[in-house]
């Protein structure tokens, strides 16, 4: 597997990419308004260009968020696909070969209302879709919205 290369800045290449992709989709947003149709078409656009098994991962992701947490607005951050509640990322999907990682990510920001006590998970390594992840999940993503 390929390690990200570290740069004179401080950032991976990866890192500084992301960070470009997140200024283009502030201008973005400011450009067209934060429809959700152009949301919804930035995340399918993102999902399409990932490889497998990435997108498969984020297919699956995003038809649960859309079905659990419909309120969500679908948007990209970072150049992943996010879902948002007034402006704010609640959950949001990372894929592997973004930071050539061995596994994709699930993670959740502190908009979502996964408090428990003083310490809990917020996010999620994964590596294959299964009934058990998707239940787990779908759990999960209740919880984070309410």
């Amino acid at each position: 597997m390929a390690r990200q290369t570290d740069t004179t800045e401080g950032f991976t290449e990866q890192e500084r990419a992301a960070m470009k992709e997140r200024t283009a989709e502030m201008r973005a947003e400011a450009k067209r308004g934060k429809s959700r149709a152009a949301g919804e078409k930035a995340i399918q656009d993102k999902i399409a260009d990932m490889p497998q098994p990435d997108r498969e991962l984020a297919e699956k992701y995003h038809a649960l968020v859309s079905a659990v947490a419909p309120d969500l607005e679908p948007k990209t951050w970072y150049g992943m696909p996010a879902y948002a509640r007034d402006g704010k990322v609640v959950t949001f999907f990372q894929a592997a070969a973004k930071f050539e990682s061995r596994y994709s990510t699930i993670g959740f920001n502190d908009a979502a209302m996964l408090d428990d006590g003083v310490f809990w998970p917020n996010a999620f390594s994964i590596t294959a879709w299964t009934a058990e992840v998707e239940e787990e999940l779908r759990r999960i993503v209740a919880k984070a919205v309410n």
